[in-house]
């Protein structure tokens, strides 16, 4: 093989990787290299490219800017092009880029100097000052109508002070890092695999097509540019920014504006050194020239503009001693390995473990006990390890393997086919019992007000609770035994516990944490069975036709009620007169075959009180408009779902004609 073969080999293989690496970052939301790797390789055959043209491959990834719209949402064309930027990686490679600006214009240009959310990038249009359109940027040219998520981000206004006949705006929709960290941790006692970064959280977040669980993810937003507008004029990027702040939008502090390279060079040290106290992550700093006619007579590239680049940190990544790997039972009985090593200091803390989330990821990087590993912070928080050291091996480290018996109850460890994950298989396995105790008494399953994780713990360490059953059995005196715990308390606590036992037959299957089964899982399996006993008889050919149903939750159904475990919690619920049957809410027929979907927000009744009164008429509420759906109820700042109702010729109907059709 000669140069040339080799070289474009080389080019071919980059391509390859990056564009598999792009599904799994933009699409799939399931990155496994870091951005700073990413940006690595992209750079590396942009510049083969660059020397050998006639070489590059025909669909090469650098001639678009990003992933591909997803096929579950309704396409957008952007007006103006979602571009990306270049980027550069020292602070040389600034002063060249400032310096080749300078030589193209004649004169020092002015820049704004901003901090680089790593976030998911969206437009908002607003018309006459009301927000008609949000979408994600998708591959620059199209994106994706996600109008009905973005309205959930409480600092995105849904109307502004000036209602200018147009005005589009460009953002970074990204997760705080405490709400990243919940996330995960929800995602860890679900049994569920977890977020690798905040903005794989927040592009996760964003897509969802319940936008209800998009709410509860406590997304953020900041907006940094005007694409598009009427009915005003800046000279300047930062006077569309300041103007941007006085509509009410969410704007990035930590702005400033140099000419001075070595000035602009301080001020992108400055936003590194600030990094790892910010309660965001970023991944850079951005340095745009600020007069918009300069941006003009700078021009643009074929797909990123000359007038801007952006710095790209890499990520603090230390050395340090794999001591050891322990095995964490969580509340669905996932066991998970996690690294212990010799503490190192990273993005401002200290640390010394770190999850491997699975034997998979310990196989694909060959980790052995006794390895030199690099360390790194995923979004400047969670502890991960990357990769081995293996020159430094000496022969001593030790392979690691999953334990066949469940390290805290003893019961057999099975491992699913075509899932990483190891499972105990015992419902009333010590390790899990706290959690599974904390999720029972949680608001959305038995909804046992003041039994919150602390009581919860001390309740199990005196040993008043060994299975989830045991709560209905507590004595007050029990209870105001806990340290801190008043008569008035305990009273308090015995009186919500007794009022939890009507709760009904969805709440307690939702409770006892079935895996794969959420609420609306739960109130679909109350509703086939009747009587939790029905499902100690249900078959998973049963189970998979109920309605959003498939094979793996019914498995995990079926698998979970044939636990001889089960039986003895659900008899222990019965007998303490917690409420194991579900009544039929359906009143009345009116509603018998249709669909309806809700969007915007009606005058009077909320949203869950309409879906109800749909469901007791013999009704389907939707959350996404077909040519199935029988009427759409539309209230105030509907949105992308009345627009698809008014394309595909459904029926729209208002609050007052809803509660008309309710009527004799």
């Amino acid at each position: 093989m000669d140069e040339r073969d080799t070289i474009k080999a080389r080019m071919k293989d980059l391509a390859d990787k990056i564009e598999y690496n792009s599904k799994l970052y933009y699409v799939d939301d399931t990155p496994v290299l870091s951005d700073y790797e990413y940006d690595m390789m992209f750079r590396e055959l942009k510049e083969l490219e660059e020397k050998y043209p006639e070489l590059a491959p025909e669909n090469s990834p650098t001639k678009r800017v990003g992933g591909e719209a997803l096929s579950k949402f309704e396409k957008v064309t952007h007006t103006v092009r979602m571009g990306s930027l270049a980027d550069v990686f020292s602070y040389d490679e600034v002063r060249s880029y400032l310096q080749r600006m300078e030589d193209s214009v004649g004169h020092r240009v002015t820049y704004s100097v901003e901090p680089k959310i790593d976030g998911l990038s969206v437009s908002l249009l607003y018309i006459d000052g009301r927000l008609t359109v949000g979408s994600t940027r998708g591959d620059g040219i199209t994106g994706e109508d996600v109008t009905e998520n973005i309205r959930t981000i409480k600092t995105i206004p849904l109307s502004l002070p000036d209602r200018l006949p147009l005005l589009e705006v460009r953002g970074e929709v990204y997760m705080p890092k405490k709400s990243f960290l919940r996330l995960n941790e929800k995602c860890e006692e679900e049994g569920k695999a977890s977020f690798a970064n905040p903005r794989n959280a927040a592009a996760g977040s964003l897509r969802q097509l319940d936008s209800k669980i998009t709410a509860s993810r406590n997304l953020d937003i900041f907006v940094f540019n005007i694409q598009q507008i009427e009915g005003k004029h800046f000279d300047s990027h930062t006077e569309g920014l300041e103007y941007l702040r006085s509509q009410g939008f969410h704007i990035i502090d930590g702005i400033s504006k140099e000419s001075d390279p070595e000035r602009i060079i301080e001020k992108i040290a400055a936003i590194g050194e600030r990094r790892a106290s910010l309660s965001y992550d970023i991944d850079g700093a951005v340095i745009k020239a600020d007069s918009l006619s300069e941006r003009v007579t700078i021009g643009e590239n074929t797909s990123t503009p000359k007038w801007a680049v952006a710095f790209k940190f890499p990520p603090e990544r230390k050395p340090t001693k794999l001591l050891d790997i322990t095995v964490q039972v969580g509340r669905t009985g996932v066991l998970t390995p996690n690294a212990r090593f010799e503490p190192v200091r990273l993005a401002g803390t200290t640390v010394s473990k770190a999850t491997l989330h699975n034997l998979d990821f310990i196989r694909e990087r060959e980790i052995m006990i006794g390895d030199t590993v690099f360390v790194q912070k995923a979004g400047d928080i969670i502890p991960e390890v990357v990769s081995v050291d293996k020159t430094k091996r000496t022969g001593e480290e030790k392979m690691f393997f999953m334990p066949s018996e469940c390290p805290s109850c003893g019961e057999p460890v099975t491992r699913d086919e075509g899932e990483a994950a190891y499972r105990c298989t015992n419902p009333s396995c010590p390790a899990q019992l706290r959690r599974s105790v904390e999720h029972f008494a949680s608001r959305h399953a038995m909804n046992i007000d003041g039994m919150g994780p602390a009581i919860v713990g001390a309740l199990i360490e005196k040993g008043f609770i060994r299975r989830v059953s045991d709560i209905y059995y507590l004595q007050k005196e029990q209870i105001a035994s806990l340290d801190g715990m008043g008569e008035k308390s305990a009273q308090n606590l015995s009186e919500a516990i007794e009022r939890s036992k009507s709760a009904g037959l969805a709440r307690v299957i939702y409770s006892l944490g079935i895996r794969n089964i959420g609420e609306k899982a739960a109130k679909t399996l109350a509703a086939f069975a009747g009587d939790i006993d029905r499902l100690f008889s249900a078959t998973a050919d049963e189970i998979s036709a109920l309605p959003d149903f498939g094979g793996i939750m019914a498995e995990s159904t079926v698998n979970f009620f044939s636990h001889p475990q089960t039986r003895e919690i659900t008899d222990g619920l019965k007998n303490a007169g917690v409420v194991m049957t579900e009544e039929k809410t359906v009143t009345g027929d009116r509603f018998a075959g249709m669909t309806f979907v809700l969007t915007g927000t009606l005058p009077t009744m909320k949203r869950d009180e309409a879906e109800r009164l749909i469901e007791e008429n013999g009704g389907k509420a939707s959350s996404s408009v077909s040519k199935k759906t029988t009427y759409v109820l539309a209230g105030e700042d509907a949105g992308s779902k009345l627009t698809k109702a008014q394309s595909l010729g459904v029926k729209i109907i208002n609050e007052e004609e809803f509660l008309a059709m309710l009527g004799d």
